[in-house]
């Protein structure tokens, strides 16, 4: 996956929003893909300390720390934004006035989003999807076509900013995709 000098993303900042509840290889996969490509990536959340990942939304994984609250950082301290699902993930989240402004910032700027699984959930919340081209897991389509949202069911979709996958068997081509969108939209 690394392009030629190896470091398409080096100089970039990446927040991946989340917390107890994500589904551990949303956030472990993309994270390893964007630093192989000489990202820094940072973990934002609505709590400090650390979050419990979880794997198939019920077995305990492993515990992340927690390197900002998302009630102390905003859009323009990164470069893009990445949301993995798991289902009580995007579910505290998008009850979290903090973290839906934070999302909605970064869609209305422009910077490059990746979500994947249940993770738009929260982007229905920040009513961004209007208008917009994604996919997602099953269960949040209709959420998506109710919010004004055009759903697809695809491995990856990318819409201007915004790159989508399904579920955890997309994540080879959702962290492709995710690579190219930033490399190619550095917010910087």
């Amino acid at each position: 996956m690394n392009s030629a000098d190896g470091a398409r993303l080096s100089g970039l900042t990446v927040a991946i929003l989340a917390t107890n509840g994500v589904e551990e290889v949303e956030l472990v996969e993309p994270r390893k893909a964007l630093e192989d490509e000489g990202a820094t990536v940072r973990l934002v959340s609505i709590e400090q300390g650390e979050i419990q990942a979880m794997e198939k939304d019920v077995n305990a994984a492993g515990k992340y720390t927690v390197d900002h609250l998302v009630s102390e950082v905003s859009a323009g301290d990164f470069d893009g934004l990445v949301l993995p699902g798991g289902t009580t993930n995007p579910d505290q989240l998008r009850q979290d006035d903090k973290a839906v402004s934070f999302v909605r910032e970064f869609v209305t700027s422009g910077r490059p989003v990746g979500v994947i699984c249940h993770g738009p959930w929260t982007l229905v919340e920040a009513d961004v999807v209007r208008d917009r081209t994604l996919t997602s897991y099953p269960s949040v389509r209709t959420d998506i076509r109710n919010a004004g949202g055009n759903v697809v069911d695809q491995e990856v979709v990318v819409d201007r900013n915004l790159v989508s996958s399904r579920n955890p068997g997309d994540l080879p081509a959702f962290c492709k995709a995710l690579i190219d969108l930033f490399a190619a939209n550095p917010a910087s």
